[in-house]
């Protein structure tokens, strides 16, 4: 699942003006803020770019399109998903090294959890935001469907890398939908749990 830039979460006295957005996390903090006033499908990229003080350039700069902002760096998390898995040690099983994995990778700084509970708020309740999620969550499927057939020794399209890539993402996303359920819930305990589950299962 998508991780949050750490220095967006900062929560900032409000100022007078027109902020100066200079960088993702500033673009993303007051795309945000407009988000939570107005609705995501009522807010543009003008909308954004005006709040923010800066050029459509600027905006595409970071980002492809207003869906792509609420991700945030996406191809980065990938990136990190996959450095993650290598250096998962060969004495862990599959499943073993798949539940450390994905419970680090969504391991977030006390601090940086409200903004990260806004964005998956929005990835899995946004009706507009539903098919661009599709094609992200086959891309961070792939990555695990991938490391499970290098370990297996077999091809990415055999049935176990494929059945564990698509289970392996239904449990994140089942622990996030709890998650987002309840305020007082622990997302790296529910994952904890979840993974728990499926091991002994699996």
């Amino acid at each position: 699942m998508e991780r949050p830039a750490a220095e967006a979460l900062d929560e900032r006295p409000a100022k007078t003006g027109r902020p100066r957005a200079t960088s993702r996390a500033e673009l993303e903090r007051v795309a945000f803020e407009l988000f939570d006033r107005r609705g995501f499908d009522e807010v543009t990229v003008e909308d954004i770019t005006t709040a923010a003080g800066v050029g459509r350039r600027t905006f595409f700069r970071y980002y492809a399109s207003k869906n792509a902002l609420v991700w945030g760096d996406f191809d980065g998390q990938l990136e990190y998903l996959r450095e993650l898995l290598a250096t998962v040690p060969e004495s862990l099983s599959t499943m073993e090294a798949l539940r450390e994995v994905i419970v680090k990778f969504n391991h977030y700084d006390p601090h940086t959890v409200p903004w990260h509970r806004r964005r998956m708020a929005l990835i899995l309740s946004v009706p507009t935001l539903q098919a661009d999620s599709t094609l992200r969550y086959n891309a961070w499927r792939e990555i695990v469907t991938e490391f499970v057939a290098q370990r297996a020794g077999l091809p990415v399209t055999a049935l176990e890398p494929v059945l564990i890539g698509n289970v392996v993402l239904a449990t994140s996303v089942a622990a996030y939908e709890l998650w987002l359920q309840d305020e007082d819930a622990d997302l790296t305990e529910l994952l904890e749990e979840a993974f728990r589950r499926l091991v002994e299962g699996l």
